[in-house]
């Protein structure tokens, strides 16, 4: 049987847990060599080692989007095993910036996750991109968030980080045509991973209320248009913004 992503070698940050792994796994599936890139080093060993029982043969890096050596050094290091076709640029700082209004916000805070969710993704395409132009078809998701669509409160750093994704993606889709490279992003809901722990229960129950397609919203639920854009069936598909969330906004 035919698999989506036969022969592809996709890069993955944000890989170790919750639904960046959820993609390594969903894209191994699929035929793809994946690569984990990830700063939490236990977490990616352990993660590395479960897709190895499952008998896949994934590549894994430490990674720290605040620091473009260490992303020049990751890369330079993916580079000698051959060039890539897909990123899925999915790390992001989301845990412990939220419940603050705007003014309660101090300026340390929105520099690092400002560090990391935009400046960190525009490096790590940057240090991509040689070897994405490579690749026939190159493929790069953004995950953004439907916090910027929606407007969440008491999120600021967040969400307008995210809506910063969300302008890099349509700005990325312009410059990188000419090379066949696709540029899309996904705006997932609020998803029941780990990192989602901390956020209260009136806010998940503000969303399994709010969707057209009542309850929670799993992993597996956004997975699947990930596969979809870096499969050959979206080739022609570029510059476009995708919320997942079940309907609790539309786009």
């Amino acid at each position: 049987m035919h698999k989506l992503l036969e022969g592809k070698r996709i890069v993955i940050t944000g890989a170790a847990r919750g639904l960046g792994f959820s993609f390594a796994q969903a894209c191994a599936e699929q035929g793809a060599k994946v690569i984990l890139c990830d700063i939490l080093a236990e977490r990616l060993q352990e993660s590395t080692k479960t897709l190895r029982l499952q008998g896949y043969e994934p590549e894994s890096y430490v990674i720290d989007l605040a620091d473009p050596v260490s992303i020049n050094q990751t890369f330079e290091n993916i580079a000698r095993n051959g060039v890539i076709d897909g990123l899925i640029n999915n790390a992001a700082l989301a845990t412990g910036v939220g419940g603050k209004t705007l003014d309660e916000y101090d300026a340390e805070l929105w520099d690092r996750v400002m560090a990391v969710n935009v400046k960190g993704t525009w490096l790590v395409t940057k240090a991509a991109l040689p070897l994405l132009k490579q690749s026939a078809n190159g493929k790069i998701i953004n995950i953004a968030s439907d916090t910027a669509l929606w407007g969440a409160p008491r999120l600021m750093a967040y969400v307008a980080s995210k809506g910063a994704i969300i302008s890099m993606t349509r700005s990325m889709a312009r410059e990188l045509g000419e090379y066949r490279i696709c540029v899309n992003a996904i705006a997932p809901g609020l998803t029941k991973v780990e990192a989602t722990e901390y956020v209260p229960q009136e806010r998940h129950q503000l969303y399994e209320n709010g969707r057209a397609l009542r309850g929670e919203q799993m992993p597996e639920d956004v997975t699947g248009t990930a596969l979809y854009l870096l499969s050959s069936m979206a080739n022609f598909v570029t510059g476009q913004i995708i919320p997942v969330n079940g309907g609790f906004v539309f786009n």
